[in-house]
């Protein structure tokens, strides 16, 4: 029978506490995200869903976190300042990439704009996630492309009609779901939803009305930005 080896407790103490601190170097040298969504609900959880399917080692090397609010354009964009310093002052560390999501719904052109202008001027340049008119269009984008102008109302059944061949036609979208990134990676196509997005973005070139690209969404650019991450050692 082997003879069991007594460790003091003065080396476990010691080996705990190294652990401790290298656990703490490797959270320290890790780059920064934090997203701020508009919605409290449906984008938080497509990006929570994406985030965990992020190649392997990328969150040992970054942390993601995503905030849902319910606060639209130039508050939320007040809100990702405050909840930025916030982050900085209680874990000590800075938040190297902040991103914003948000939709037109019905705010005012100026106001949308502005919001979009905002984001570009700040120093350093918040990441801006802006779609017209709703995060949903990123879900139809992944089907297929779209340019015709689109209502709030038209997105459920468009939505609808796309999984319904792959989940039954008693199929009904739910905003706040929170299987829609599961039910997109396994019936649809990401890389379609990327060049869907980029083809829109193309297609108002430089323009700065924003509000009147209809339809258009800049998710690619964060979701492509988050799926080139990778794990540094």
């Amino acid at each position: 029978m082997a003879r069991k080896i007594k460790i003091p407790n003065e080396r476990l103490k010691r080996f705990a506490r190294e652990e401790q601190k290298r656990k703490k170097n490797i959270r320290n040298k890790r780059k920064y995200y934090l997203i701020v969504c508009e919605g409290e609900a449906t984008e938080p959880n497509y990006f929570e869903g994406l985030k965990q399917d992020l190649p392997k080692g990328v969150l040992t090397s970054y942390q993601i976190d995503v905030e849902g609010t319910g606060m639209n354009t130039q508050s939320l964009l007040n809100e990702a300042s405050r909840l930025k310093a916030e982050y900085e002052k209680n874990q000590g560390r800075t938040v190297d990439r902040l991103w914003v999501v948000f939709d037109r719904d019905s705010f005012s052109a100026n106001n949308f704009n502005s919001a979009i202008q905002r984001c570009k001027e700040n120093k350093p340049e918040i990441g801006c996630a802006w779609s017209n008119e709703a995060f949903e269009l990123w879900y139809l984008l992944h089907f297929h492309y779209f340019e015709n102008a689109m209502s709030r109302k038209d997105f459920k059944g468009l939505i609808e009609n796309n999984l319904k061949p792959f989940l039954g036609e008693d199929f009904r979208y739910e905003k706040n779901s929170e299987r829609m990134y599961a039910w997109l990676k396994q019936h649809a196509s990401l890389e379609d939803a990327i060049r869907n997005g980029k083809r829109l973005a193309e297609l108002y070139g430089e323009r700065q009305n924003y509000s009147n690209h209809n339809p258009c969404t800049m998710v690619w650019i964060l979701v492509e930005e988050l799926m080139e991450l990778k794990y540094v050692k």
